[in-house]
């Protein structure tokens, strides 16, 4: 490698991390072994030409990749996941990874297009209490009133800046997951196909992007913070009170009907009622039972009526630098060292896709402000 262009070993972990390989596994793919490829991640010795060009081509990048200035990569406090005690190391270190080489994707577009303004409020929280006041708040702060349903979380969370993926093969064992970067990533998980858990799911890691910002999370107290941020965000104090009156029983027309209306599952409705009183732990447990019964823990009735809310900053932007002039997507890929195989594994797109739609080459502007909830 030329002196001016040197080999990070850091680049090649991070690519062999971001799609789960082993030490062993990338040894194979290009006929070597795993304490050669360990060497070359901790720099002990340089690669060959020919062995960098069999590296990018076994990890879906170009050679430009492994000799890239180093960025700030994700840390593990700055990752927002729900079982983070439980979570095995690889998927750890697999997320972070996808995250780093994303977040990189992330600047770049923002260099070149002018996406939503990062604007999530910043909340310090000690009491319960405190979460209730910083969901209103977050309503407040975003113009969404405090009486009614939420019309569409999605582009709540992506209104205020964040960029809302999903991550193939690692969503589905992590739940979903928040990084606490300049552009906000949300990981969803691919494996619900519940509107109703979706939301809640955005809602919750919204509420860790409000309120725990440098904060280690994972454990049950930030765990319960961010449900009842929630849990509050999307069902508020007043109106719930004022729709769900105490009763010796529980009226089931009337859950389905708040589920129907304000877009949550019906157990997240029971729980709302606990927390603020208007249901005793007993019913709540009668409550959870009855769904289990049924067979509603992990699908409920009219989840199937409801349909998904979309991502669409990420694929708006693509196609916006995309259409914006002719090879603008693969200057980008190119600078950041994406072949298409890593820009699909991130992005669930296709370098060489024609452009959506042609925009002006003076359009800078990814617009979502006309869709504030």
């Amino acid at each position: 490698m030329s002196n001016e262009r040197p080999f990070r070993g850091e680049q090649l972990r991070l690519a062999r991390l971001a799609f789960g390989y082993s030490l062993d596994e990338v040894g194979a793919k290009v006929g070597t072994t795993r304490q050669f490829i360990h060497q070359l991640e901790v720099e002990a010795k340089p690669p060959s030409r020919e062995l960098v060009t069999a590296l990018a081509g076994a990890l879906g990048v170009t050679p430009r990749f492994f000799s890239a200035s180093p960025r700030s990569t994700v840390r593990p406090e700055q990752c927002h996941f729900r079982k983070q005690a439980t979570t095995p190391a690889s998927i750890t270190s697999q997320v972070l990874a996808r995250g780093s080489i994303l977040d990189a994707l992330a600047e770049e577009l923002d260099n070149r297009l002018e996406l939503p303004v990062v604007n999530f409020p910043d909340a310090s929280v000690s009491t319960l209490d405190d979460v209730e006041a910083a969901a209103e708040s977050a309503r407040d702060h975003w113009g969404l009133g405090s009486s009614g349903p939420i019309t569409n979380m999605m582009r709540v969370v992506e209104n205020a800046g964040a960029i809302v993926t999903h991550f193939d093969g690692v969503s589905e064992r992590v739940d979903a997951l928040s990084m606490d970067r300049r552009r906000p990533i949300i990981v969803r998980s691919a494996a619900k196909q519940s509107l109703c858990r979706l939301r809640f799911d955005l809602a919750h890691e919204c509420g860790h992007l409000v309120m725990h910002r440098g904060v280690q999370t994972g454990d049950r107290w930030t765990e319960d913070q961010a449900n009842r941020f929630a849990s509050a965000f999307l069902l508020p104090r007043a109106p719930f009170l004022h729709m769900f009156p105490r009763s010796r029983f529980l009226n089931w027309e009337l859950i389905f009907h708040i589920k129907l209306n304000w877009k949550v599952s019906a157990r997240a409705v029971l729980r709302r009622a606990l927390d603020l009183g208007v249901i005793t732990p007993d019913q709540y447990k009668t409550g959870n039972i009855h769904l289990a019964k049924t067979g509603q823990t992990k699908v409920e009735r009219y989840d199937a009526d409801m349909p998904m809310e979309r991502a669409e900053l990420l694929d708006a932007a693509i196609d916006a630098l995309g259409g914006s002039r002719p090879g603008a997507l693969s200057e980008l890929a190119s600078e950041l060292g994406l072949a298409d195989d890593m820009f699909g594994h991130l992005t669930k797109r296709e370098l060489d896709a024609p452009a959506i739609a042609l925009l002006d080459s003076t359009v800078r502007y990814v617009d979502f402000s006309a869709r504030r909830s």
